[in-house]
């Protein structure tokens, strides 16, 4: 029997609901700079979120959305500065300490961390995004508790490929027998599945109605001591989690051997 020996973690809407109050506004921030009348609002976005990559979703946003804009005969700089402006905004977001992480999640990485516990972070997010969240919010350095930061362009084709988990894995010398994966989107879960991870889903406002056919375990989050997760699905006998009311190593580990 294969034992577990990493924690691999997707961040936004996972780790944080990065998107709605994250993200987004720093999008609308950057457009607002580059003199753009564009605003995403929450409803927009959730349909924006089709696509993963934040230059990806502005050029879908172009493609689907607002297709009267007479894109500059710079178009692929015009997009790459828009997004690297709202990476600003959304590091300045983080800075002042804006988007918590997700009730359990910190519990959940403490005690990886103190069992010697291998993690990763998997990502489609830009690796100053990463760094920023971690920071502000798990405090100074604790990126370096993660082996692997697999983000940003790292990999050409992002999530729902599986190309950026098995670029993790591979950079882990694991394979997917070896990991257990966290996410909260459709097009995460295809990702982690594409790579025939295990793989727990802890959905949020945005992702509540996607389809997670075939998922371990579907849960509204990873729950603590004092707001308990609650189990929507999942083809995992529900007997394993036992009384449980929140995620916790030992729970992951029951999870993952089940």
């Amino acid at each position: 029997m294969a034992t577990l020996q990493a924690l691999l973690f997707d961040v936004d809407g996972t780790l944080a609901d990065t998107e709605r109050d994250g993200h987004r506004p720093a999008f609308n921030m950057a457009f607002a700079k580059a003199g753009l009348d564009w605003v995403w609002d929450e409803a927009l976005y959730g349909e924006l979120l089709a696509v993963t990559g934040g230059k990806e979703r502005i050029r879908f946003y172009l493609e689907k959305f607002n297709t009267e804009f007479v894109k500059p005969d710079n178009f692929d700089e015009f997009v790459k500065s828009l997004h690297a402006s709202k990476t600003d905004f959304y590091t300045e977001l983080m800075a002042q300490g804006k988007i918590p992480l997700r009730t359990g999640v910190e519990n959940l990485i403490n005690q990886a961390r103190q069992a010697g516990m291998r993690m990763a972070v998997v990502t489609t997010t830009t690796p100053e995004n990463v760094t920023a969240l971690l920071q502000n919010t798990l405090g100074a350095d604790s990126e370096s508790w993660f082996e692997v930061i697999a983000a940003g362009d790292v990999v050409p084709a992002k999530k729902p490929a599986p190309d950026i988990y098995l670029w993790a894995l591979e950079k882990m010398n694991l394979t997917a027998a070896d990991a257990i994966a966290f996410e909260d989107s459709i097009n995460g879960y295809k990702s982690s599945a594409g790579s025939n991870l295990k793989t727990i889903i802890t959905i949020n406002e945005y992702t509540k109605d996607d389809d997670f056919t075939g998922a371990e375990l579907i849960l509204d989050q990873m729950g603590d001591a004092k707001s308990g997760f609650t189990v929507l699905g999942g083809t995992l006998d529900t007997n394993t989690l036992g009384d449980a009311m929140f995620l916790d190593l030992a729970l992951v580990h029951k999870i993952f051997a089940a």
